[in-house]
């Protein structure tokens, strides 16, 4: 090896280990990575920033975008309104949300996707009185699956476009995709409607009908003894009877900053004590109430203050790029900004060991928030969190629910017939939503996830010069060697299956920009036609089934679905498996060796 590719493969083998510790965001690690590339001499300076003006970046930020604008028109509740009916079976139930995620994800960010249909899927679990994690995983399954279909459905798709423009001279159409895209993806749904859901631990039994009761999450949550309250005096044990009546467990007390548990239920109580509890929302606030108790800071009192103007409980999901993420609620200011309490955290599997406000919040963890009942969309927008509950509002006029498909359709139209390149039709969708104020201009860069936007742009030259320094080929040499005397399939096989284990645990947008040009380096080391290899690194790179952290959409519903890490491989290996099975036949099919 070269010492630039020791270099390179030193730098790519360091950020993987960076994401795979996940102490530092994705994008300050890959930017850091290009930084220290630019210095050590293997990415050239003139080129160093080159991936931030890349089509493949600028796609992806705008279809982030457009896909706002397809929400806050209304034209995606509408269909999900009209199609979910919670009357219906499990298996219609997946069948049906599965359906329109993998449609509406073939068309707008994944992501987005679920962001939008999650809340409905609970509203829908709950009425039907069914557990929620029975749904949420095959629905996120879905989201995945279907954004394989087109060129704009997964970050994915549209790198390898982009990397087979750049090495080949012409990029893959919107639709050169969909033939095993689709196959596959119809695939999937059939074996999670059928089967995979049934394989989710604590949900196959009982998941079916409408007796089993629903599970709610339960909270970390503190409450203070007020002044003059009638529990002074009184042990804290005391309060576990009234606590069972109202399902709520009493897990302990803290006292000038000091927590006690278990030896704390023959302490007498007294003003300022703050009561730690785990209970339900609804539980929660009947034992506050029945119990006179406060909220455990003094300087929330002044939301009860506001209470004639109403307040609102609100349970709301953190995704990764939330504004209290990996903050506390003292640290953003909730309460005298936006006065608001965050009264209790849900972490699946975890329990919380430090005082609520002083908690860091994490991707999945599930809120409880008392907020101005006026005020509650506004609290949810502002921190960037997702709603647990359908609120039935559409933020637009439904008057432009017409115009905003229509300006899409339009664009994808146009760039499926080469009329317009996909990056200027997508801009021009962009344009269209805001002088139609589908997409407000001072909410316009509020929808681009700029994160993604900043790995795009710096894992695009590190993976440009990797190719240059030979390292690709490097890389290639080694698979094909692996699979030397086989026939050409054995090789792509071996390439997705190599593609989807990294894609597993890393983000899967760096994975395709490191496997794609191995792909076309084997194609050229086997003297056949690269497209085949380009289909199997974008399928392997969109299919994480087996962990919370290899698809942001499996991050999503970690909290909402109650779900542990471990709970994904067991529907997810048997998906990758199938996904191997079928894909490989189609593309063979489809795009011949």
């Amino acid at each position: 090896m070269t010492t630039d590719q020791i270099i390179l493969f030193a730098l790519f083998g360091g950020v993987f280990a960076m994401l795979l510790w996940g102490r530092f965001r994705y994008d300050i690690v890959a930017f850091s990575a290009l930084l220290l590339g630019v210095i050590l001499g293997v990415v050239p300076k003139d080129d160093a920033f080159s991936g931030f003006g890349h089509p493949a970046t600028l796609v992806v930020a705008l279809v982030l975008i457009v896909s706002a604008g397809l929400v806050r028109s209304g034209a995606v509740l509408l269909i999900t309104r009209t199609l979910v009916d919670s009357s219906r079976g499990i298996f219609a139930h997946i069948s049906i949300m599965g359906g329109i995620g993998a449609v509406l994800s073939a068309f707008m960010n994944n992501v987005a996707a679920l962001a939008l249909l999650m809340p409905v899927d609970i509203a829908t679990a709950r009425k039907a009185g069914r557990l929620p994690g029975a749904t949420l995983m095959p629905l996120s399954f879905a989201t995945i699956l279907g954004g394989m279909i087109t060129l704009i459905g997964t970050p994915p798709n549209i790198i390898i476009a982009g990397i087979r423009r750049d090495q080949l001279g012409e990029s893959f159409s919107m639709f050169d995709f969909a033939p095993v895209g689709l196959v596959t993806a119809t695939a999937g749904l059939i074996f999670v409607a059928l089967v995979g859901w049934r394989l989710i631990p604590g949900v196959s039994e009982g998941a079916q009908g409408g007796e089993t009761e629903v599970e709610v999450a339960s909270y970390m949550a503190e409450l203070s003894v007020p002044e003059g309250s009638k529990l002074i005096g009184t042990k804290l044990g005391d309060l576990h009877e009234e606590a069972d009546e109202t399902g709520v467990q009493v897990m302990g007390l803290i006292r000038d900053g000091r927590r006690m548990f278990g030896s704390a239920r023959a302490v007498a109580l007294k003003a300022g004590d703050a009561i730690v509890l785990e209970a339900e929302p609804d539980a929660l606030d009947e034992f506050r109430a029945g119990a006179n108790l406060t909220f455990a800071d003094d300087r929330r009192m002044t939301l009860l203050e506001a209470a004639e103007q109403g307040l609102s409980l609100i349970e709301v999901v953190v995704p990764e790029n939330s504004r209290i993420n990996k903050r506390t609620s003292q640290e953003i200011g909730l309460a005298w900004r936006q006065r608001t309490v965050m009264m209790g955290i849900s972490r699946r599997g975890r329990r919380i060991t430090d005082r609520l406000r002083r908690t860091k919040v994490r991707t999945g963890d599930i809120l409880l928030l008392l907020a101005p009942t006026e005020q509650a969309e506004d609290v949810v927008a502002w921190l960037g969190v997702l709603p647990l509950a359908d609120r039935g509002l559409a933020v637009t006029e439904n008057r432009k629910i017409w115009p905003a498909v229509g300006f899409f359709a339009a664009a994808v139209g146009f760039a499926s017939f080469g009329m317009v390149d996909l990056t200027v039709a997508l801009g021009v969708v962009v344009m269209a939503y805001v002088v139609t104020r589908i997409v407000p201009l001072g909410e316009l860069y509020d929808h681009v996830e700029w994160p993604v936007v900043v790995l795009l742009g710096s894992m695009i030259p590190l993976g440009a010069a990797l190719q240059t320094s030979g390292g690709t080929e490097l890389i290639a040499g080694w698979l094909t060697t692996l699979t030397a005397g086989q026939p050409a399939w054995v090789a792509l096989t071996v390439l997705m299956v190599v593609t989807m284990t990294l894609s597993d645990v890393l983000n899967n947008t760096a994975t395709a920009i490191v496997a794609a040009p191995v792909g076309i380096s084997m194609a050229q080391t086997l003297d056949v036609s690269p497209d085949p290899f380009l289909m199997s690194v974008a399928v392997a790179a969109s299919c994480a089934f087996l962990t919370p952290i290899g698809h942001k959409n499996n991050t999503l519903i970690l909290g909402p679905g109650g779900y542990r890490f471990g709970d994904y491989w067991r529907m997810g290996l048997p998906l990758e498996i199938l996904v191997v099975a079928v894909s490989i036949p189609a593309i063979l099919v489809f795009w011949p060796l």
